[in-house]
């Protein structure tokens, strides 16, 4: 999520505005397609559902919600729903219990019981956003708002520097869950928005953290070596790079920052869409009541937009200092403020080139999810999508870049299992906003879908949530993860207050929806943020982060798309912790429900006749009911049939990972 909580300083300015329309061409496919027309009142249940905040009416298709569990009452603005400073953000596993990060601090869940949640405590900590990992008993957040205080005091920072400012990543030791222990902060140039736990096995000493920063470089002033500089002017400028800290798991109050990788250089300025015709109205209308109330506007990529408290002050702040003055601004340092801010947000969202060369591309990424069984990486980097070598852990290098003028804000980053595809989010509209409506275009705040290969990505389709959503319901592609079903390429996503969304991508050009949540708006008469911030599957249930309700745990149910052998397939797969930027590779043990799981794949495709169908699982049931070399005997002899079948067969690549399965179980 991208607001003006979160980013003080510029975004809002990104929130509110894209660039025109033209498109860009880049290695890889353009993109070209749309998906399926979106669905209507008559066919889907998620349209025209009740609002609400605790009673909002709810639609469910092949899923079932196991428990919905509100905010601990310290973390909750019962008069404000939606009050930025109490929303939900994301989520990290160890055994059975979920961190949850929200921007007041963190709440610990037991799941042992998917269906009665409990609290084990509570943190607070004010800080956006609190993104979450954790590593054993280490525990990692991120912070980057200008009021997060090292000491996480509620007070805020009101000076725009000081020492008691905290943007960066905070350590916390967990060895004792309940009673979390700050270890040590490590500050940044740009702050922490999202992080990613990196680990690496040549190297069991330390662990890595990829900081992706998107708020303004800070001032020297406040931590030195920080430059805003471009690199002409200063080469060790932070623009285009991420920070890269190094945690000595023996004494990790030592974690610093060890290197700060330029992913990011030399790409030029990307092409995006305009807003769409409603939203430029409104923003309009925002800017002129703003206007005349005193407020402070700037135009920003063709739109006029609201420049947020955190910044104003902070400009105003800075030109008191420059006068040498002190204490707080008067009318004339207002006056001067509105005669330059234009010229301020010019520089912040369209930055001075060197010579004549073209305007360069993000300075930061918002997200990064490594898979490190490749040695790769998926950087999310606002304007392009990037493929990242990861082999070396503290100098990641950027081998691919592709762009895309349908894409407003490249977000987070998903591999398949086998890593040949890559899934990529936009969050237009910063996560804020009503993105799903029935007149918004269905390439746009969607899922792009590529194929990797030899470090080329090629693009292959969108995926958006199918469902229109209300323009009183924030609604845009956010994070989620692989659902562990053996031969198939699922995910479940959350959507904000689209709910969630579980689709099967395992053909890249057609993703199909297989399985949904929605609830109805907070308020029917305006927009209240809420809705799934990330959706992740956890040893065999979906938890889910709702924004402004709690905790939702939810389990898939069998049906025609997903047979229950291949849910229960997916539940063999157990995690002892898990951060989803940090992909694991999923490894099945050897199962008869594994390889069930892969016959049901091939009687629903048709890739095998339905008598050998039927054959095989009679086969399956009769060596199930052996033990010892006699059952071996019998899989065996399964085995070598289903090998000698498969050439005939409509899959034969299916059938061979079924006979592949078999032998598994014969040995």
């Amino acid at each position: 999520m991208r607001a003006q909580s979160l980013l003080p300083a510029i975004g809002i300015l990104i929130v509110a505005a894209c660039a025109t329309s033209t498109k860009l061409q880049t290695s890889g496919s353009a993109s070209a397609s749309a998906p399926s027309p979106r669905a209507t009142a008559s066919s889907d249940r998620r349209v025209g559902l009740r609002a609400g905040w605790t009673d909002a009416a709810e639609a469910a298709w092949n899923v079932r919600l196991v428990s919905a569990t509100p905010r601990p009452a310290d973390f909750t603005n019962p008069t404000d729903p939606g009050a930025f400073p109490f929303i939900n953000s994301d989520l990290a596993f160890t055994g059975h219990y979920v961190i949850q990060g929200n921007f007041h601090g963190l709440q610990v869940w037991d799941i042992a019981q998917p269906s009665r949640p409990t609290l084990v405590t509570t943190y607070v900590c004010p800080d956006a956003q609190n993104d979450v990992s954790v590593y054993h008993n280490l525990l990692f957040t991120s912070g980057e708002d200008f009021n997060g205080r090292v000491d996480c005091g509620t007070q805020g920072v009101p000076d725009s520097v000081s020492k008691d400012r905290l943007r960066g990543i905070r350590i916390f030791d967990i060895s004792d869950i309940a009673h979390p222990k700050p270890i040590t902060n490590v500050q940044t140039c740009r702050g922490s928005h999202t992080h990613t736990l990196v680990t690496d096995a040549k190297d069991t000493a330390n662990v890595y953290l990829y900081v992706s920063g998107s708020a303004p470089v800070r001032s020297p002033t406040e931590l030195a070596g920080c430059s805003d500089l471009t690199p002409d002017q200063d080469p060790n400028s932070e623009q285009f790079r991420i920070e890269v800290i190094q945690v000595p798991l023996a004494h990790p109050e030592q974690a610093h920052v060890v290197s700060k990788p330029a992913i990011l250089a030399a790409l030029a300025a990307p092409h995006s869409h305009a807003e769409a015709p409603e939203d430029i109205a409104a923003a309009a209308k925002a800017a002129a009541e703003a206007r005349a109330k005193g407020g402070f506007t700037a135009h920003a990529f063709g739109v006029e937009i609201v420049l947020g408290p955190g910044f104003v002050r902070h400009q105003l702040d800075s030109i008191v200092k420059a006068r040498g003055g002190t204490g707080a601004p008067t009318g004339a340092d207002s006056t001067v403020l509105r005669g330059a801010v234009q010229g301020i947000v010019d520089r912040i969202v369209n930055p001075p080139t060197p010579g004549n060369g073209p305007r360069p591309g993000p300075v930061q990424c918002h997200d990064i999810t490594v898979y490190q069984a490749l040695g790769l990486a998926g950087g999310a980097c606002a304007g392009y999508g990037v493929l990242l070598d990861i082999r070396d852990p503290a100098n990641p290098r950027r081998v691919a870049a592709i762009a895309d003028s349908n894409f407003s804000y490249w977000h987070s980053a998903t591999f398949n299992n086998d890593g040949t595809k890559l899934l990529f989010t936009d969050e237009w509209g910063g996560g804020l906003q009503p993105r799903c409506r029935v007149t918004d275009r269905p390439e746009w705040g969607a899922d792009a879908i590529f194929t990797v290969a030899q470090n080329t990505m090629t693009f292959r389709s969108y995926y958006k949530l199918p469902a229109p959503q209300t323009s009183n319901e924030n609604c845009v592609a956010h994070n989620g993860s692989l659902v562990p079903v053996p031969g198939r390429d699922i995910m479940v996503q959350g959507w904000y207050q689209g709910g969630i969304s579980v689709f099967d991508w395992s053909d890249p050009s057609h993703p199909k929806e297989i399985a949904y949540f929605d609830r109805g708006p907070m308020d029917s008469t305006k927009l209240v943020g809420a809705g799934s911030w990330s959706a992740y599957w956890y040893n065999g249930y979906i938890v889910s982060s709702e924004i402004a309700r709690g905790l939702d745990v939810f389990e898939l149910l069998p049906s025609a798309l997903l047979s229950q052998n291949e849910i229960d397939a997916a539940k063999l797969v157990h995690f002892d912790y898990l951060n989803v930027q940090n992909q694991p590779r999923l490894v099945w043990p050897a199962s008869f429900v594994v390889a069930r799981a892969y016959l049901d794949q091939l009687a629903r495709s048709n890739g095998l006749a339905a008598d050998s169908v039927a054959a095989v699982r009679n086969a399956l049931v009769r060596a199930e009911g052996l033990s010892g070399q006699p059952r071996r005997d019998a899989l065996t002899q399964l085995a070598a049939q289903l090998s000698a079948d498969a050439p005939g067969a409509a899959d034969p690549a299916k059938v061979r990972t079924v006979a592949a399965a078999v032998t598994d179980l014969a040995r």
